[in-house]
């Protein structure tokens, strides 16, 4: 079975792919990764993290990190997804 989708369909679907992508970083941030563990999990872990970082850096030169107490805050990624949210309705509005 062959699934054909329109434009707008494609666009919706790449944000919500961007969207949980950077969910997962957040999460992922939480925990640490040993580099000597599993590797398929530090696959997956340096995967969502190639993807989200060029997303990420422009935002995080826009809003460095927050120092809070012996860590950092880090609200790059909620940044992002706010703008992606605009930027979502408005392409699909314009198409």
């Amino acid at each position: 079975m062959i699934i054909i989708l329109d434009i707008k369909g494609m666009v919706y679907v790449l944000f919500e792919v961007l969207y949980y992508l950077i969910l997962a970083r957040i999460i992922l941030s939480f925990f640490p990764v040993n580099p000597y563990g599993n590797p398929v999990l530090i696959n997956i872990v340096q995967f969502v993290r190639q993807i989200t970082e060029p997303l990420l850096a422009p935002f995080r030169s826009l809003v460095p990190p927050l120092r809070m107490g012996a860590g950092y805050l880090d609200l790059s990624p909620i940044l992002a997804i706010i703008v992606l949210f605009i930027l979502r309705n408005v392409l699909l509005r314009l198409l």
